[in-house]
């Protein structure tokens, strides 16, 4: 769900997350360690940090993605029931940019996976990915592949 403002939750995680696609449309998941669901990179701002950078910095420090607010295309403010809190929700800034290498798991990333968003129900994914941002996913991925216009 896409809206503005604060979400009307008790148990809130604000977070900054990207929709990551490589040349040939495929997608960047991760799966943090402990847990099951796979998700889109990014994690939580720290005080004072816009959540561009805050994006960066995680991009940086958990897949080593050297990349800066620049390199990131704003979609929107959305909200999810959270992958690993229970009776949580994410409040998400979510990013969207094409990566030029592959990345590798560090920090708290267990795995990380490049998938075909049209073949991606058999993994785990975490609904901010499964249920709210899946249609810009596709939508992106086939103009990457020019399949249509973005």
């Amino acid at each position: 769900m896409s809206y503005r403002g604060e979400v009307p939750h008790p148990n809130v995680i604000r977070i900054v997350a990207a929709v990551i696609l490589n040349s040939s449309g495929s997608l960047l998941l991760v799966r943090k360690r402990e847990t099951t669901a796979f998700m889109q990179p990014g994690g939580k701002p720290e005080v004072g940090e816009t959540t561009a950078d805050a994006l960066a910095r995680e991009l940086r420090e958990e897949v080593g993605f050297e990349l800066d607010s620049a390199d990131f295309e704003f979609i929107g403010r959305y909200a999810a029931h959270a992958a690993n809190e229970p009776d949580h929700l994410v409040d998400a800034d979510v990013f969207f940019a094409v990566a030029v290498h592959e990345g590798l798991a560090a920090a708290e990333i267990e795995e990380l996976v490049w998938v075909d968003p049209w073949n991606m129900d058999h993994l785990e994914l975490a609904p901010l990915t499964a249920e709210v941002m899946r249609p810009f996913i596709l939508t992106r991925a086939a103009a990457l592949r020019g399949m249509v216009d973005p």
